[in-house]
């Protein structure tokens, strides 16, 4: 094809989101497998298997087993401990006498690890992974869905490509909650798109289980609901309000169940996060972190988190004024509200906000354009973009010893 038969670049008017949530039945079909979706998942396996082997390679170099770098590092280790023996069986006493207990983490993760193992041969370790990795892959599928459903499918192919390449994406390939979170919460944001919210409350209701922050994926769900009630004027069908009261089931139910055994039902639940340094306290430990940082200096780690959670505010302005959907927008307004409010290790606060895929929207968009105006353009930042997420995921998780 001659240069002159090219297709020029399309204005800026068509990267507005060409789906909105249907209104009518015959607009409402389920369409798990968009076009292109298979040549997406390829691309996003490829990026995170080549993070394995780099993780694989530098282990064997450094003399540190591998299984103990993807499947029994730092949050993985308390996973596996309550998915053989149960809650209430492993204690931490941190140097200034804080008593950490396991209750702090949520059940559904080890309790697929548990049914994983009696079912299959496998080590809990070995199970861990096997569950996260497949997550990953089922979470990389609904993000392609949804950004195909609401931009099309460059923008979705882009979107899966960035999550992928995420200087933190390494955690998707490691044996913790955030690639089952991230799965469940995509295809809760799809089903509320498509208006399924019989399934998308049963979906945020299992997001409730997996993590904390599961809260955001509940948060989406009853905005969207209480936005289609007052647009609609009441006149919804039963599955939205059966879906509403579903949603939070998950997350208040475990919430609720840890403070009936600690003593204090409504307050037992923090009290235990509390003594993981964990608690809202409206971005006072930021503060108090970026003052250290500033004061003492934090090698590489912590200056890359700070620069992960401006960047995720940064993009969350961006988000809103791409007037992207609201299921999204919430969603990812409240992982960038948890991360920035609550205390806890800064070094762990971009895993936080790995899940929060929509907030690559505006960059997917910018991508797609750089793409059909400049393909090498576009080429060099993705190759830039994926060298250096594989090379600080291999840093973080086989040479640092910071928690991640």
């Amino acid at each position: 094809m001659s240069t002159s038969s090219a297709p020029l670049p399309e204005p800026a008017v068509p990267y507005a989101p060409v789906h909105r949530p249907p209104a009518g039945r015959a607009r409402r079909r389920w369409h798990p497998a968009p076009a292109g979706v298979l040549a997406a998942l390829a691309l996003f396996v490829a990026v995170r298997a080549a993070g394995v082997v780099a993780v694989a390679a530098t282990s064997r170099l450094s003399g540190r087993p591998l299984t103990k770098n993807l499947a029994h590092s730092w949050d993985s280790t308390w996973y596996l401990h309550i998915a053989t023996h149960g809650y209430g069986r492993l204690i931490w006493i941190t140097k200034t006498g804080e008593v950490q207990t396991d209750w702090a983490f949520f059940p559904l993760y080890p309790a697929l690890v548990r049914a994983v193992t009696a079912v299959v041969p496998l080590s809990p370790g070995a199970a861990g992974l096997l569950l996260a990795w497949s997550a990953a892959v089922v979470a990389a599928w609904g993000v392609y869905a949804i950004g195909h459903h609401v931009y099309g499918r460059a923008v979705a192919t882009a979107l899966v490509a960035l999550w992928a390449s995420l200087p933190h994406s390494v955690v998707l390939t490691l044996a913790y909650t955030e690639p089952l979170f991230a799965a469940l919460a995509a295809w809760c944001l799809y089903a509320v798109l498509k208006g399924r919210w019989l399934l998308a409350g049963s979906l945020a209701a299992l997001a409730g289980l997996s993590r904390p922050s599961g809260i955001a994926a509940v948060a989406a769900v009853l905005v969207a609901a209480g936005h289609e009630i007052v647009r609609r004027r009441g006149r919804v069908p039963p599955g939205l309000w059966a879906g509403a009261v579903l949603a939070p089931l998950g997350w208040v139910g475990y919430v609720l169940w840890v403070g009936r055994r600690t003593g204090d039902l409504f307050h037992g639940y923090f009290r235990v996060q509390s003594a993981w340094s964990s608690r809202l306290d409206f971005g006072i430990g930021a503060l108090r972190f970026l003052k250290a940082l500033f004061l003492h200096g934090g090698g590489v780690v912590y200056p890359l988190a700070l620069v992960v959670v401006a960047t995720g505010v940064l993009l969350f302005c961006l988000l809103c004024l791409e007037r992207a959907p609201l299921p999204l927008v919430v969603f990812a307004g409240a992982l960038v509200l948890l991360v920035v409010a609550v205390s806890g290790p800064f070094a762990s606060k971009p895993r936080f906000l790995l899940p929060a895929f929509p907030l690559l929207i505006p960059v997917a968009l910018a991508l797609v354009r750089t793409w059909r105006a400049r393909r090498p353009k576009a080429l060099l930042l993705g190759g830039t973009l994926t060298a250096v997420s594989l090379a600080y995921g291999t840093f973080l998780t086989a040479i640092a010893h910071q928690p991640l």
